[in-house]
């Protein structure tokens, strides 16, 4: 769906929601499950890495949105990202912003309440989806296995050294080419 969304001329977070609302409930509440599940697989240090050195630093909600414009990259840039985070060097809206000076590529707040939006509109109800979503959570959480993976291993984002050999091409072009 994001892929699809992308071809329009509205923003993203806007598109996907005028699709979803036009779905029943029950597939609204479906993609939030689906999205909580992909921003929760890249819940790591290394990711969380990435993120501080696109961003400049980052905060908990901050990673929040970054974990959501993950998702809005879609599918492809998605995976790449989550197999390997320092390949978002060779995005070219991270690349561009690298060059600009801009701390905001990826970070996407909006597209963490593009399903809330698309049930409010088809309830008319702002507190709808919320409600909605702990029932749907709750049945799910009562028959899925929950698939702890950890954040793998901490470091410090602060360390430039530790940051070039962890995520060498985003290093480079937020940090600079480094000693040597």
């Amino acid at each position: 769906m994001v892929d699809t969304a992308k071809d329009s001329d509205k923003p993203l977070d806007i598109a996907v929601a005028d699709h979803l609302s036009a779905l029943p409930a029950k597939e609204i509440l479906a993609f939030e499950h689906c999205l909580s599940r992909l921003r929760d697989a890249v819940y790591r240090w290394d990711v969380w890495a990435a993120a501080f050195l696109v961003g400049g630093g980052c905060s908990d909600d901050r990673f929040s949105d970054f974990t959501a414009g993950l998702v809005a990259l879609g599918r492809a840039w998605y995976e790449r990202a989550a197999a390997c985070p320092d390949a978002l060097a060779e995005h070219p809206a991270v690349r561009t912003a690298a060059d600009a000076g801009d701390q905001d590529v990826i970070f996407d707040e909006d597209f963490n309440f593009v399903a809330s939006r698309a049930y409010e509109r088809m309830t008319g109800d702002s507190d709808a989806f919320w409600e909605a979503w702990e029932a749907y959570a709750d049945a799910r959480s009562s028959t899925e296995e929950e698939v702890e993976e950890g954040m793998g291993e901490p470091f410090d984002f602060g360390d430039a050294q530790q940051m070039r050999r962890r995520l060498p091409r985003l290093a480079a072009l937020h940090l600079g080419p480094g000693p040597g």
